[in-house]
């Protein structure tokens, strides 16, 4: 392929790929639980819409894949590299080129930092609404790709409803917009709505105009310490019944709390066996949080009263609830959701599953909006693979996905599918939806070049 590599560098320039072993490696995955990967052949770093162009016409005339990549923050595999592929990087394209403070609306490069983009907007008193626990290093190219959420969708949507329009390059290396500068707009199909989270198999964004709302004058976070996680999984169900809708609605259980005290010097396991942090927003945050407080306590919450400063310190503690531990085949990190209603059903039979196929569990959920992280877990044996072990956590994460599909949810609520999950999307799909969107691929990329093997 050394021919690749020398068309490459005629296209876009010597210092914008690279095929050294190291860094190949390294940017050959993401942040998913698969193991076995594929070195791309080189790595190409954009720094404008004409190198992605050129990139990908070349990859196209040369039929070779190509893997559009963000920040790697990705847990599904959706930027693993694949065999004789080049991984487009667009991290270097990170300008904020417009922020229009009247129009309440930003016109971003794909690589801008989700945080960055919040640090610009609040000069103005405006917010990005999209809140991913990986805000700080996540960029709007990875968020757009698969439709991320985070911590405020409950109240404020994902990244699908903040997009207003998208520019495109599609696997020929031309260029399109779509989409429109207003919030309004209904002219033709929503082709901006189909391009946000499709994980760069239908084009590869290079721009995207976001809404901005308004940031928040008076935010009021409450702690709630619960003695068990599915007593805090009612509670959520009990705030929406008060018809109070929170900006963020977190839920942790007790295997969470101890990991993080192990990893902050925190004292929350001897506090309860669950949190639940609420978040109210807005002018009246005050009365909300009012309501909230006494439904909580109500239903046997031990709840904050007191000044908010801990409870938002601990919002904080719960965007790196993660941990330091990258999902392996040891441990894998889930994305399942399911209607608010089936919660309380959800997480019981999570912990009955964990029980049953003796794997550790660990779960926080954006309780807001029904979307769970439950992690799974077996001990490593040095180097040794148990494969009995092995077995029994494979059963229960596939037991996990299909209680999760029996109560009417999704196998992934905002991580995507990526290469992780293609093995339960047809537990959820049936054929012929399955058929038409292979259609669909089809026609936006009929030699199959941009991410194969993602998604469908």
């Amino acid at each position: 392929m050394g021919s690749l590599v020398e068309e490459l560098v005629g296209a876009i320039g010597s210092g914008r790929v690279s095929t050294e072993e190291e860094l190949l490696a390294r940017y050959a995955v993401d942040q998913a639980p698969i193991m076995d990967f594929q070195l791309p052949e080189a790595v190409v770093f954009a720094g404008s819409v004409k190198d992605v162009q050129a990139v990908v016409r070349l990859c196209a005339a040369l039929n070779v894949a190509v893997v559009a990549r963000g920040a790697g923050t990705g847990v599904s595999g959706g930027a693993h590299a694949s065999r004789n592929c080049v991984v487009l990087s667009l991290e270097r394209m990170n300008r904020i080129l417009e922020l229009n403070p009247d129009d309440e609306t930003a016109v971003v490069e794909p690589g801008v930092i989700n945080a960055d983009l919040n640090e610009a907007a609040a000069a103005h008193g405006l917010m990005y609404a999209p809140d991913p626990a990986s805000f700080r290093s996540s960029t709007i190219g990875g968020n757009v790709a698969t439709n991320a959420g985070g911590l405020r969708c409950a109240k404020y949507g994902v990244t699908r409803d903040s997009v207003l329009a998208l520019d495109v390059v599609l696997a020929d290396g031309s260029l399109i917009h779509t989409g429109h500068q207003t919030f309004k707009g209904v002219a033709g199909y929503d082709l901006t709505g189909l391009f946000v989270g499709s994980e760069g198999t239908l084009g590869i964004v290079v721009g995207a105009t976001v809404r901005l709302k308004y940031l928040p004058r008076d935010v009021h976070t409450i702690a709630a310490f619960y003695p068990d996680f599915r007593q805090a999984a009612a509670g959520v169900l009990a705030v929406g019944r008060a018809r109070v809708q929170p900006a963020i609605m977190e839920l942790l259980d007790g295997g969470t709390l101890a990991q993080l005290d192990d990893l902050h010097g925190s004292d929350l396991s001897s506090r309860g066996r669950s949190l639940l942090l609420i978040q109210t927003d807005g002018f009246g945050a005050a009365a909300e949080a009012d309501v909230v407080r006494s439904v909580l306590a109500a239903g046997g919450a031990t709840v904050s009263t007191e000044s908010t400063a801990e409870a938002e310190q601990l919002v904080e503690l719960r965007r790196n609830s993660r941990g330091v531990e990258v999902d392996d085949e040891y441990r894998v990190g889930e994305d399942v959701a399911v209607p608010r209603s089936r919660l309380v059903d959800y997480v019981a039979a999570l912990e009955d599953l964990a029980a049953t196929h003796g794997v550790s569990l660990k779960v926080v959920a954006h309780a807001g909006d029904g979307n769970l992280h439950p992690t799974f877990w077996i001990d490593r044996q040095g180097s040794a693979v148990d494969a009995d072990a092995m077995a029994r956590l494979n059963l229960a994460l596939d037991a996990s996905i299909e209680a999760a599909l029996e109560m009417g949810g999704t196998i992934t609520g905002e991580h995507g599918i990526g290469q992780y999950k293609l093995r339960w999307l047809g537990l959820e799909q049936p054929e012929p939806v399955r058929e038409l969107q292979r259609r669909i691929k089809e026609l936006f990329d009929p030699a199959g070049i941009l991410n194969p093997g993602k998604a469908i």
